[in-house]
């Protein structure tokens, strides 16, 4: 099993037009039911990055309702993705990778929780960190995570993915 763990700075993709919004979009277009997931937390950040850029100008209103009802359909209230919980455990174990990797809280528990996910799959199964934020997908790395970056990460390295 392959699962794609999305940070809000990827989701986001799939919702306003951005650098990697492409690739963003093949994935959701590929990826059988089920193995796309993001945290609690990020539903909220995307919310939060939508109505700051319609009121910002960059997202007209009527984008923005749009793009509210696609995320809502697509992620909230969809069987096929899975939106994951975040517990107060994961929450306080984080904070040693706030400190290791110079994160901020919100990261340092994405990570966190892409973390123990990871560790709680079969040996055959992948999960796949989905971001753009360059500190979070330095520490991803160097917790030996998987990382996609939608916008320096090439077509041919998502064909890769889509084969393993």
């Amino acid at each position: 099993m392959r699962l794609f763990y999305l940070d809000a700075s990827a989701l986001i993709k799939r919702y306003s037009s951005e650098p990697g919004s492409s690739l963003v979009n093949e994935l959701f277009q590929y990826v059988p039911p089920g193995e796309l997931t993001c945290a609690t937390i990020g539903v909220l950040e995307i919310v939060s990055i939508l109505v700051r850029k319609r009121n910002d100008g960059r997202l007209p209103e009527a984008l923005f309702f749009q793009a509210m009802a696609n995320f809502r359909s697509e992620v909230i209230d969809s069987v096929d993705f899975s939106i994951t919980s975040i517990d107060d455990s994961q929450m306080l174990s984080s904070l040693p990778l706030i400190v290791k990797h110079n994160l901020n809280a919100t990261d340092a528990i994405l990570l966190r929780s892409a973390m123990d996910i990871e560790r709680s799959m079969g040996e055959e199964d992948r999960l796949v960190l989905w971001t753009s934020d360059q500190r979070l997908a330095r520490a991803a790395d160097s917790e030996s995570l998987s990382v996609f970056d939608p916008e320096t990460d090439t077509r041919e390295n998502l064909q890769k993915l889509f084969e393993q």
